[in-house]
C-alpha cells in the first residue's frame, strides 16, 4: 500500500507539469493555511486518509482543493526536529 504522502508527491509533480506548460503559469491554490483550531499531524492525516477512502481513489475538483488544504495543514502540524531540541 502506498502512503498518501507518496501519492501526493506524484500528484503534485504531475499537477505542476500540467499547470506550468511553456510560458504560461497558472496558480490556482493558496499557499497559506487558514487559522483554525490546531490539530495534530495524526488527526489531519486521518482526515486525509478518510477523504481518499470516500473518493474511491479519484478526487473531484472540490475534493482536490480540500486535499491541498489538508496537506498544507498537515505539513504545518508535523513536528520539526529542530523544534524538539
Amino acid at each position: 500500500m502506498i502512503s498518501n504522502t507518496v501519492r501526493f508527491v506524484g500528484f503534485a509533480a504531475d499537477y505542476s507539469r500540467r499547470l506550468h506548460g511553456a510560458d504560461r503559469m497558472l496558480h490556482t491554490m493558496s499557499t497559506t493555511v487558514e487559522p483554525g483550531p490546531e490539530r495534530s499531524a495524526d488527526e489531519v492525516n486521518e482526515e486525509i486518509r478518510a477523504l481518499w477512502r470516500r473518493s474511491g481513489g479519484t478526487l473531484s475538483g472540490e475534493q482536490r482543493e480540500e486535499y491541498q488544504r489538508l496537506v498544507l495543514e498537515w505539513a504545518a502540524a508535523v513536528p520539526h526536529p529542530a523544534e524538539a531540541a
